[in-house]
């Protein structure tokens, strides 16, 4: 497959789920507003910073309310980010793809990206957004559905999990760091790793509303039962066969990349075997308390986390779409 077929069907992926999980976010964060433990401005602040955009919104929005995230986060076009843009950009990558992708695969984004334009356009969903939000995440899953199903599970369909996958790993992440910006420092300090602050009810609602972003709430209780900080975090981050926790995504990402390159498990030939494959067996290995009880707490785990992912996203780059001048070996 050419480099820049397989970089299309890649990031093609990577922006259709990058779609829906901001459309996941900002449906928690309007359920954490109607709870109102939180005040509203410290609320969609965080979820400005959970993207990591909160330069580029303070700069052109100045203040962090409903209507301007939701704006900024679904329908802003100088955003790269929101769910207009992202959809747009995988619109123009399947473009390109067509004769790679199926016809119901495609026709799906386009009815997606044209929903969008359209809500865009109209800007009606801001003050009422459920509606626009749920169907942002239709549309991804119907997509991912289309593909599976209509696709051949070959190289194509491997770089497209590939890219869905890294991305929902580092997205499930920022989502879980979530309290780190809502939270207030002197808080997160007095904030044991279990045991009592673990048992309000404040906790108990927060907490769950960031398993309803992941659509995790039921398969969360069929584990874990009771909702506390601990466990959340530890089901998102660990286990093996939840399809949005972290740990399940690596493992899937890495399999398709091994089904791409031909390696094995254990070993690597290339720098995105060996990136992606260290993260994994981090994962492979990794106990919630030596988290929770380290220097950085959950958030310094987290920023490690999407710092080695973007280091093991880098290498996928390097290894496969990277133009090399005429002459070098591949």
């Amino acid at each position: 497959m050419l480099s820049r077929v397989a970089d299309s069907v890649y990031w093609m992926n990577r922006q259709i789920e990058r779609a829906e999980n901001v459309a996941r976010a900002v449906e928690t964060t309007l359920d954490l507003a109607i709870d109102g433990a939180i005040s509203p401005g410290r609320l969609w602040n965080a979820l400005v910073c959970t993207f990591g955009d909160e330069a580029d919104f303070w700069g052109r929005y100045g203040l962090a309310d409903q209507a301007n995230v939701i704006s900024f986060l679904a329908f802003d076009q100088g955003n790269s980010n929101s769910i207009a843009s992202c959809l747009q950009a995988a619109r123009e990558n399947a473009r390109t793809v067509r004769d790679m992708i199926s016809t119901p695969m495609w026709e799906e984004i386009n009815k997606a990206h044209l929903y969008v334009r359209s809500a865009a356009a109209a800007n009606a969903e801001i003050d009422h957004p459920r509606e626009f939000l749920d169907e942002v995440k239709r549309a991804s899953q119907l997509i991912t559905g289309v593909a599976d199903a209509t696709m051949s599970h070959g190289e194509a369909w491997h770089f497209a999990r590939m890219g869905r996958l890294i991305e929902r790993a580092d997205k499930t992440s920022r989502v879980l760091d979530v309290e780190h910006y809502f939270q207030p420092a002197a808080a997160r300090a007095a904030e044991p790793a279990g045991g009592a602050a673990d048992e309000s009810e404040e906790v108990a609602v927060q907490w769950s509303a960031v398993l309803e972003s992941a659509s995790a709430l039921e398969m969360y209780r069929k584990v874990h039962g009771a909702v506390s900080r601990r466990s959340v975090a530890d089901f998102l981050i660990f286990d093996r066969e939840f399809p949005r926790a972290m740990h399940f995504c690596l493992i899937k990402a890495e399999e398709s990349l091994l089904a791409i390159t031909g390696g094995a498990k254990g070993a690597y030939t290339n720098p995105a075997e060996q990136r992606l494959g260290r993260l994994r067996s981090h994962l492979d290995y990794g106990a919630i308390d030596e988290i929770l009880g380290g220097a950085g707490g959950l958030h310094g785990f987290i920023d490690g986390f999407q710092t080695t992912l973007n280091q093991a996203s880098q290498a996928v780059f390097e290894t496969f779409f990277a133009l090399r001048p005429v002459g070098t070996s591949a």
